[in-house]
């Protein structure tokens, strides 16, 4: 996907006011978009409970969560098509949650099916939102051309959704987002349809667009590969709520609560009873054989008896049992690289170790991460 010039954004943009605004004002003291104690109840179920979220300006934020967590519920109250129940929402520093529709908030949304018009061409598909507005036929063919060039569709423009292929689709459905200059990009899981060669080159040519347009952008993923590779910050839901936000490598190395160490990284976190109190967590790609340490290293030995080996071409996932702790039948994970050679046998105990400076402390009652060590 070519990524031209795009100082022509600026022609497609005269509907902005130049001067700077009370909201624009309020909004360079608060996030871009911000929810404030946000509310989404069906009836019992409450989907959305009590979310704060402040986006910044030109920000890709990522709402990442298993299914059914509010992160989609989430993403239709900032656009519009859901009321929230109690709470919140502000965009560019307007308050937009009362009585500002959908279209008027200056969001553009990516939908996992595309939603694009079986019976209209990619040019009619790109043009559309910008002949419901009544640009000029002149101006609707230059943004058309401009959008189409960015995503390299030029030469598909005649055809119909049903004569492109899924990637295909995808880049049309982000042109025709594009055109309309929004203030806030909204993507609902875009990239699930796509078979997982095609995910990853779009994954990079979608952080690649954003970075090179700079639109303040929320994208909601279950996947965690995505969310690593995309957020400038991720947020992690659950139940309705946010369990933790941060930069990717923050959420990873320093979960907040056994839910994030769980759900973030594959193989996941293991977590060791330690006492009553107490889990131990360490991630399996620092849980390693005893000789690959260093002398100096301050480690914590276990005795892991092996289970099964995993042969992955890149690397072995070792699964196992450790010893010494209150329970010896905590299943745990070694993640050894292909440069670790040292060989392991089913049914044999080794000594295994993980520095002390990458375990994490977690209470056993509430899951949530402590900063002193076991109790």
């Amino acid at each position: 996907m070519p990524f031209d010039s795009l100082r022509s954004l600026r022609a497609f943009d005269s509907e902005r006011p130049k001067a700077m605004s009370e909201s624009a004002k309020r909004a360079s003291r608060m996030g871009y978009v911000e929810a404030k104690d946000l509310h989404k109840h069906f009836g019992e179920v409450h989907a959305v409970d009590g979310v704060d979220l402040s986006v910044n300006q030109g920000e890709l934020l990522v709402l990442l969560g298993p299914s059914g967590c509010g992160k989609t519920t989430l993403m239709r109250m900032i656009a519009g098509l859901e009321e929230p129940t109690l709470g919140e929402i502000w965009i560019a520093g307007e308050r937009v949650d009362q009585d500002v529709p959908p279209r008027a908030r200056g969001i553009a949304m990516v939908f996992q099916g595309y939603a694009l018009y079986p019976h209209k061409t990619a040019f009619r598909n790109i043009s559309f939102p910008l002949e419901a507005i009544g640009k000029s036929p002149t101006a609707i063919r230059e943004a058309v051309d401009w959008a189409a060039t960015m995503f390299g569709i030029r030469p598909l423009l005649a055809r119909r959704p049903r004569q492109l292929s899924g990637g295909e689709r995808q880049r049309v459905a982000l042109a025709r987002a594009v055109v309309r200059s929004p203030r806030v990009f909204l993507f609902d899981e875009p990239l699930s349809n796509l078979d997982a060669q095609l995910r990853a080159i779009a994954r990079f040519e979608l952080k690649q667009f954003q970075r090179e347009i700079g639109t303040t952008t929320i994208y909601v993923t279950h996947d965690q590969v995505e969310a690593m590779g995309l957020g400038d910050r991720i947020v992690v839901m659950n139940k309705g709520k946010v369990r933790q936000i941060g930069t990717p490598q923050e959420v990873y190395d320093n979960p907040a609560d056994t839910f994030v160490a769980t759900f973030l990284g594959s193989p996941p976190m293991n977590l060791v009873e330690h006492d009553e109190n107490t889990l131990f967590g360490f991630r399996p790609e620092l849980f390693l054989p005893r000789p690959t340490f260093p002398p100096h290293e301050d480690i914590r030995v276990y005795h892991l008896r092996v289970r099964q080996v995993e042969h992955l071409g890149a690397g072995r996932l070792v699964y196992g049992y450790l010893e010494e702790e209150s329970r010896s039948d905590q299943p745990v994970i070694a993640g050894l690289p292909v440069t670790i050679r040292t060989p392991i046998a089913e049914d044999q105990v080794y000594e295994f170790a993980v520095p002390r400076r990458a375990m994490r402390y977690f209470d056993r009652r509430t899951g949530l991460k402590r900063q002193d060590g076991p109790a």
